[in-house]
């Protein structure tokens, strides 16, 4: 079965493409930044400093993910997540979950901001989406509206780069395309038009791997 990869900056659209991916190919899905939001949560609700490598690596022990609690997608709990991302020992704590995942017979669909670097470098599709930072940001101010939150345009902007520069720069996994990847821009696509374009392109791929 195929393995799909799928990666990109943070309110690019890639989640929502993977999941329309997974159930569109019939594939098991899993959001790799979930894991890493399960341990800034571990370590907010514990007081940790997310300042300190040993702490947040100490958070990844006895992980419990629960998709469903509404914390895991709070501001702090994202930017602790971003934060601790960054740190070699957390990934390399997490990065056996997730290749054990990549690997099951079943197939996969992952996106992150590595999977088709680290993760799953022999994926079958790797997608790479983005998107302006400007565009980005009025997509995560609704998406804060939406959930009754505050912030203004100019804050979550400001945000959005802080994120694209820690990880385009960390010194372990960095965000980048794979040198095979598929690079789709939705600046100027709605959700169904990025769905379809992403189905299109993995199709196509499929395809032409003679997956389909």
């Amino acid at each position: 079965m195929a393995v799909i990869a799928v990666d990109g900056p943070a309110a690019s659209g890639k989640g929502t493409i993977a999941r329309a991916l997974a159930e569109h190919f019939g594939l098991p899905f899993m959001d790799t930044g979930l894991l890493y939001r399960a341990v800034a949560l571990n370590l907010w609700r514990w007081g940790g400093d997310p300042g300190n490598e040993f702490e947040a690596l100490r958070a990844c022990d006895e992980l419990n993910l629960d998709a469903a609690d509404p914390e895991l997608r709070s501001e702090p709990v994202s930017k602790i997540a971003s934060s601790i991302s960054a740190y070699p020992a957390v990934r390399t704590a997490l990065f056996e979950r997730q290749w054990t995942f990549a690997r099951q017979p079943a197939g996969a669909v992952l996106d992150g901001r590595d999977i088709g670097t680290v993760i799953a470098p022999d994926a079958d599709v790797k997608l790479f989406v983005t998107a302006t930072a400007e565009v980005r940001a009025e997509r995560r101010m609704k998406e804060l509206e939406g959930r009754g939150m505050h912030a203004t345009y100019e804050d979550v902007l400001a945000d959005i780069r802080a994120r694209d520069e820690r990880d385009s720069h960390r010194e372990v996994a960095p965000m980048v395309p794979a040198k095979d990847a598929i690079l789709l821009d939705t600046s100027n696509l709605n959700v169904e038009q990025a769905i379809a374009e992403a189905i299109k392109l993995t199709g196509q791929r499929l395809k032409d791997r003679r997956l389909m």
